[in-house]
């Protein structure tokens, strides 16, 4: 399967829409997916708005537990890349990332000593 790399830079912002869940390789068994390297694989609903249109929502694939993400919060998503899949007449693009992380903001800009 190939890999397209994705620059996140141009996809504006993106926000967590659903928090960080475990993946499920066996519905049957609540086997959990995991990687090479034998760590869970856990899934991260995100949305995306590009240059003023409509919103889409991904599901990206990431390593180990990302923590610290809630649901609303904008997130920093490392390492994003693209795969085309199909399987019999059913075909579509999954995406993986090296890490998602919170973009934490500051409430206390702007105030303290400034005038």
């Amino acid at each position: 399967m190939q890999s397209i790399p994705v620059d996140t830079a141009r996809l504006g912002v993106l926000r967590c829409a659903i928090a960080p869940e475990v993946k499920i390789s066996n519905s049957e068994t609540q086997e959990v997916k995991k990687d090479r390297d034998g760590n869970p694989v856990y899934t991260v609903a995100v949305t995306v708005r590009q240059d003023r249109r409509r919103i889409s929502v991904i599901e990206i694939a990431v390593s180990g537990e990302p923590t610290g993400i809630e649901e609303g919060q904008i997130v920093k998503v490392t390492g994003l890349v693209a795969f085309m899949w199909a399987m019999g007449d059913r075909h579509g693009v999954s995406f993986r990332a090296d890490a998602i992380t919170p973009v934490r903001t500051s409430a206390a800009h702007g105030k303290g000593g400034e005038a």
